[in-house]
């Protein structure tokens, strides 16, 4: 049964976390923190609850600042999820524990090995943003990269005038990923619907916490990566998926030949079986 709790920070402010209730015994075996995507409520997502319910993986997720009931934070860095997550895996009395993400949440649960190393047994991505850098054509292959260019181009002022008048390009999914989201994913799309009652000011920090110092280097993520993208990503292209690899101390990389932004998450659960073999 879910179980939905707000974790004070020592800092001020509240992060609503969420147990989904996925084993009998919270107490002991694997435990795996998902990071949300960009935007999304942070509250667990169904096929990942079964997935990790079929593995006696407990699953956890929190939403971050500005999203789902959390308080909000401008001027966030994505580093800043390191002590966040560790924060609400604290509240839930989980000391180690595996992380993945998907799209805006791959940045996050790699921050979160970064910053707690000892802390995180492994980390999954899925069609994750690499740092951003002029070392490659970082919007290269984006079917609609105007919130993101905003954010670099003009910071938080930018995106926020940029989301007044912001619509979505269909053009961004494969008949794949739509496939997806009325099939096993539907519950995805619900999420980004519940989201929009939380306003925009999640996904415009997001933006600018992607496209600025992230606070931390892939160098420091020490734990293995399972790094998974899809060929046909119009969201988050492949060569973010190359970056990440070849900057990523300890990483393997699935490529998803046939696979969009949304597709590719059917990967999960072979995912979940990566981390528990690692």
């Amino acid at each position: 049964m879910l179980a939905s709790i707000d974790v004070n920070l020592p800092g001020g402010g509240v992060l609503r976390a969420h147990d989904a209730g996925t084993v009998a015994d919270a107490s002991s075996g694997p435990v795996l923190m998902w990071h949300h995507g960009s935007p999304q409520t942070g509250a667990p997502l169904e096929p990942v609850a079964a997935a990790a319910a079929a593995r006696g993986i407990r699953l956890i997720s929190y939403a971050r600042p500005s999203y789902g009931g959390s308080s909000a934070r401008p001027g966030r860095d994505v580093g800043s999820a390191g002590d966040d997550a560790t924060a609400v895996a604290d509240a839930f009395g989980v000391d180690r524990f595996a992380t993945m993400g998907a799209s805006g949440g791959g940045p996050h649960a790699l921050a979160v090995a970064a910053r707690h190393p000892q802390r995180v047994s492994g980390v999954v991505t899925l069609a994750a943003l690499a740092p951003f850098t002029a070392r490659f054509d970082w919007f290269g292959g984006m079917r609609a990269p105007g919130g993101l260019r905003s954010a670099r181009e003009g910071g938080r002022a930018a995106r926020a005038r940029f989301a007044e008048a912001d619509e979505f390009d269909p053009e961004q999914f494969l008949p794949a990923d739509f496939a997806a989201l009325e099939g096993a994913w539907s519950d995805l799309g619900a999420d980004v619907a519940r989201s929009a009652e939380f306003g925009d000011d999640g996904l415009i920090d997001d933006d600018v916490a992607f496209t600025s110092d992230w606070g931390f280097e892939l160098a420091e993520v020490v734990a293995p990566v399972l790094v998974v993208q899809g060929e046909g990503d119009r969201v988050v292209p492949r060569t973010h998926a190359s970056w990440l690899l070849a900057h990523l101390p300890d990483a393997t990389l699935w490529m998803r030949l046939d696979d969009g932004h949304v597709s590719v998450l059917d990967v999960v659960p072979d995912a979940m079986d990566w981390l528990l073999e690692h």
